[in-house]
C-alpha cells in the first residue's frame, strides 16, 4: 500500500516520522476520516473547515484548501488503483523539543492513509449497548478530532471486537453522549433528537450533514441533554460517523429497536446515497 506524506507519494513501509514530533510526544495532532465515492471526497470542504479551525486551536501553522488535498488524494488514489476508499488525513505538530510548547509549530507532518471499499452496506444493522466507562471532558472549548483517543480505545475494550455492537457513551452526570466512533441519533413522532454538544461530543462531519438533511425533509431537529430513558421509547434509533455512513440501531440497552425497518431512517439513507458522489459541503443542500 502507498501513502501520501510531505509531498510525495511512497510504500508504507518507507513512512518515517521523528520521535521527537510534539504529536508523538503530547498527542498535538488531529486527524480527518472521509469516504471517496466513485472518485469524489464526500464532504470534503466540510472536513477541511474543521480541520483547519482546529490547526488555529493547537498553534499549528498549516491551512488546507479543497484543490490541495484533492491534488494528493489523485496521486494516492491512483497509485493504489482505487476508486472507493477510506481516507484518514493526519496532520501532526512537528518536530520539537522535550517539554510543552507555547511558541506556533512552523512544520507539521501531513500524511493521508488509504484502504479500499466496496460498495456501502445499506443492509448492516447494530446493538447499542451503554458502558461503564464515562465520555471523559473536551481537552478545550470543544472537542477536537485529535490524536487524544485513549477514551475511546478504553470504550472499544470495554465493548469489545464484535463489529456488530457499538458502545453508547454517557457523561459522568449520566446524559447520553455518543458511540464510540460514532454521533447518536433518534427519532420520535417525527422529530429528530441527537445529544448536545454540551455534553462534550465530537461535532461529527456526518452528524451536521443528516441534521441539515434531516431539516431539508421536513423534520424538526432538537439537541439537548438526554437520558437514556429518552430513547427506550423512540420509534427508530441510529448512529452515524463518515465511514459507515448511517446505520440503525436494532436493540438499545436489551430493549429492540426497529432497525432495517425503519423508515425515517431508510429515507435519511437513501437521501444520503443520493448526494454522496458530487456534494462537497452540507451547505450545497
Amino acid at each position: 500500500m502507498f501513502i501520501y506524506m510531505n509531498g510525495e507519494v511512497i510504500r508504507k513501509e518507507e513512512a518515517r516520522v521523528s520521535p521527537f514530533d510534539h504529536g508523538f510526544l503530547y498527542g498535538m495532532g488531529l486527524f480527518e476520516t472521509f469516504r471517496v465515492y466513485n472518485g469524489h471526497p464526500f464532504l470534503l470542504d466540510d472536513h477541511l473547515e474543521r480541520l483547519n479551525w482546529s490547526l488555529e486551536v493547537l498553534n499549528i501553522n498549516a491551512s488546507y484548501k479543497r484543490e490541495q488535498v484533492l491534488g494528493a488524494l489523485e496521486m494516492l488514489l491512483e497509485r493504489n488503483g482505487y476508486k472507493n476508499a477510506y481516507i484518514r488525513m493526519n496532520v501532526s505538530a512537528g518536530n520539537g523539543e522535550i517539554g510543552l510548547q507555547t511558541a506556533p509549530y512552523t512544520n507539521p507532518n501531513t500524511i493521508l492513509f488509504c484502504k479500499p471499499l466496496s460498495s456501502r452496506n445499506t443492509g448492516a444493522e447494530k446493538q447499542a449497548v451503554l458502558l461503564k466507562i464515562p465520555r471523559n471532558t473536551p481537552e478545550g472549548a470543544e472537542r477536537l478530532k485529535s490524536h487524544h483517543y485513549l477514551n475511546n480505545i478504553l470504550a472499544k475494550k470495554e465493548a469489545g471486537n464484535d463489529p456488530g455492537i457499538e458502545g453508547l457513551f454517557l457523561t459522568k452526570e449520566g446524559f447520553l453522549a455518543e458511540g464510540v466512533t460514532s454521533n447518536l441519533f433518534w427519532i420520535n413522532g417525527g422529530h429528530l433528537f441527537t445529544p448536545s454538544l454540551d455534553t462534550g461530543i465530537l461535532n461529527g462531519i456526518t452528524r451536521r450533514f443528516v441534521m441539515r438533511l434531516a431539516e431539508k425533509l421536513g423534520m424538526n431537529v432538537q439537541e439537548s441533554m438526554y437520558r437514556p430513558e429518552a430513547i427506550v421509547g423512540a420509534d427508530e434509533v441510529f448512529i452515524t460517523n463518515s465511514i459507515q455512513e448511517i446505520v440503525p440501531i436494532c436493540m438499545f440497552d436489551g430493549h429492540p429497536m426497529p432497525g432495517l425497518s425503519g423508515k425515517k431512517t431508510r429515507e435519511l439513507q437513501i437521501h444520503y446515497e443520493y448526494h454522496c458522489e458530487y456534494l462537497w459541503s452540507r451547505n450545497e443542500l
